[in-house]
């Protein structure tokens, strides 16, 4: 599976189209920008048919409904999500991408919606997890608790050598690896839940 990474907009969101090689196509967050998505996909020609939204925040899923009236694609978005959508997905749910698999990774704690999209080798990590740090859990539905077990017991799990694809360019480089990040990234240094909690209040 191929990956083309989109830096959109004026909060620095990026967004992804990910496709096969015979041609079938994911965007993982719209974002500010879907007609330059649209414009890639159609130098590509590629066929569009999922709009993977990774949590309900405005910058990422703004442009949804238009991408989605230009190409047919269905949304895709959490149970919980309050958007319109067309697909809910739940934790461990798979889509089927062309002869490829996406795994659904639900990673609350930036917001009770937030999921990953699991590929091979890769993962977009939405506002979950960032080059060198994570998500804010001070806004409605944040969750410094379920943070916590999104991080340590779901996301630092993946295989060292997968690939970090955020969802803001945040960070020094626009990508990096789960084990770059377990060695670098301060946020994902060994803590107890308690001493986690306490990390994420100072």
């Amino acid at each position: 599976m191929k990956v083309e990474q989109i830096l959109v907009g004026h909060m620095l969101n990026f967004s992804y189209v990910l496709y096969t090689a015979d041609g079938v196509a994911a965007v993982v967050d719209t974002s500010f920008e879907p007609k330059k998505i649209f414009q890639l996909l159609t130098q590509k020609n590629l066929n569009l048919k999922y709009i993977l939204s990774t949590h309900h925040h405005f910058d990422h899923v703004t442009g949804n409904e238009e991408l989605a009236s230009l190409t047919g694609a269905e949304i895709v978005a959490h149970s919980l999500s309050p958007i319109s959508k067309d697909l809910r997905v739940e934790h461990d749910s798979v889509i089927k991408l062309g002869d490829e698999e996406i795994r659904v990774i639900h990673t609350p704690g930036h917001t009770k919606d937030s999921v990953c999209y699991l590929i091979p080798k890769g993962v977009f990590t939405g506002d979950t997890l960032f080059v060198g740090e994570c998500g804010r859990v001070d806004l409605p539905g944040g969750s410094a608790r379920e943070m916590y077990y999104s991080l340590f017991h779901k996301l630092s799990k993946l295989p060292d050598d997968t690939v970090v694809y955020p969802g803001h360019h945040y960070g020094e480089t626009p990508t990096s690896t789960i084990g770059r990040e377990k060695s670098t990234n301060y946020v994902l240094k060994p803590r107890s839940l308690e001493q986690f909690l306490e990390f994420m209040r100072t």
